[in-house]
């Protein structure tokens, strides 16, 4: 049996999204910024495709701007804002918190090589952020917060509302990677300044996401040439994967409610059945987790914990899982995320990810349990 459980790190490509793309891959291949006829049918596509997506997240088409992805619709907003901020008032201090992506992470880190402080939260041990000491942290010198809304590796789901609703005088964002497309999201009941999202997590195309820029939010251009995406992002847009995003969207707006409810019956399904079958297996959630994920650790004193043989265990078996964020598992370090929270690389490295579609079947869960109860007993002390 083959079961794909790496669905945060992506997901298998719907067939109505293909279906929209691939007029635009084969015979509407017109340059948007072409004023002929082909290039018009273009334009109007992308400007079609932003309003469903802004229409989505109850925000306006002209707040919506395509990226190449996730990571780069991270760093645009982060450095747009921050820039661009820090020159018209000075403020230089940028807060984000210990557990979010690397995406988040190394922009700011790059930013303090620019005149930029920065405030890192670390996170409890149930990989939450303590909201009620946020407020401790922020100074009037803060230019930007920016929290993931859905931990990619854990599932946590962080009170944006809370943390939003104590910052005053600072902009904010929230890398929406994970739960775009999969909870309902309406930027204004959030309060946010920007978002962040990409399509492939929502069965969508890979290499196209959007930045989601609240108007009259002070940002910078982050691509320079011409004069694409009301010149804060140049380049040739993709037309085809914008089209795509858009479908992936329409899609998901009707299943969403759905989805969800199967994923939890999975996610539940498949927990009590390795709490069940495995003793000494940990569970890494908070009161609020996103059903798509479930973290699970075996335990080190238990456990002849290498992340490596364990994925190479499961693979042999049909089965794909993974330690942590696929931008940093191929390198197979101990997740960040773990660290973070305060526990120690041996834990980290008996950390797996499993990541739910509504796809998946409870026949394959049941596959999972047993295989997951044979590696037990083949790393166990």
């Amino acid at each position: 049996m083959q079961i794909y459980l790496d669905n945060a790190a992506t997901t298998k490509i719907h067939p109505k999204v293909i279906e929209k793309m691939l007029p635009y891959l084969r015979d509407n291949y017109g340059n948007p910024s072409s004023i002929h006829s082909w290039g018009r049918k273009s334009r109007v596509a992308i400007e079609e495709s932003r309003e469903i997506i802004a229409d989505f997240i109850n925000a306006d088409p002209s707040e919506i701007y395509f990226t190449s992805c996730g990571t780069e619709a991270t760093n645009f907003i982060i450095n747009g804002i921050s820039l661009c901020e820090k020159e018209e008032s000075g403020k230089n201090l940028l807060i984000t918190s210990a557990g979010d992506h690397k995406a988040t992470l190394q922009s700011i880190r790059n930013l303090e090589s620019k005149g930029f402080n920065s405030t890192i939260l670390k996170l409890n041990k149930d990989f939450t952020i303590e909201t009620e000491r946020f407020g401790e942290f922020a100074d009037k010198n803060t230019s930007l917060l920016s929290v993931v809304h859905v931990n990619n590796e854990i599932g946590t789901i962080n009170n944006l509302s809370e943390l939003v609703g104590v910052s005053k005088g600072y902009y904010t964002h929230t890398d929406a990677v994970q739960s775009f497309g999969k909870i309902k999201i309406d930027v204004n009941k959030l309060g946010i300044h920007s978002l962040s999202a990409s399509a492939h997590k929502l069965y969508g195309p890979k290499g196209i996401g959007i930045a989601y820029v609240k108007s009259e939010t002070p940002m910078h251009s982050f691509i320079l040439g011409g004069g694409q995406e009301r010149n804060r992002r140049a380049g040739t847009e993709n037309v085809a994967s914008i089209v795509g995003f858009a479908e992936a969207v329409t899609v998901a707006k009707e299943n969403m409610e759905e989805n969800f409810k199967r994923v939890s019956e999975l996610r539940k399904y498949l927990k009590n059945g390795l709490d069940a079958s495995i003793n000494g297996l940990f569970f890494n959630e908070s009161e609020i987790n996103s059903p798509y994920i479930l973290s699970v650790t075996f335990d080190p004193e238990l456990y002849n914990n290498d992340s490596e043989a364990i994925l190479m265990y499961l693979d042999i078996n049909g089965i794909a899982a993974s330690s942590g964020s696929a931008c940093a598992s191929g390198t197979l370090k101990p997740s960040h995320v773990i660290l973070s929270a305060g526990y120690p690389e041996k834990y980290a490295n008996g950390t797996l990810r499993f990541s739910f579609s509504s796809e998946n079947t409870f026949e394959e869960m049941k596959y999972a349990i047993e295989i997951m109860k044979r590696l037990s007993q083949k790393i166990r002390k």
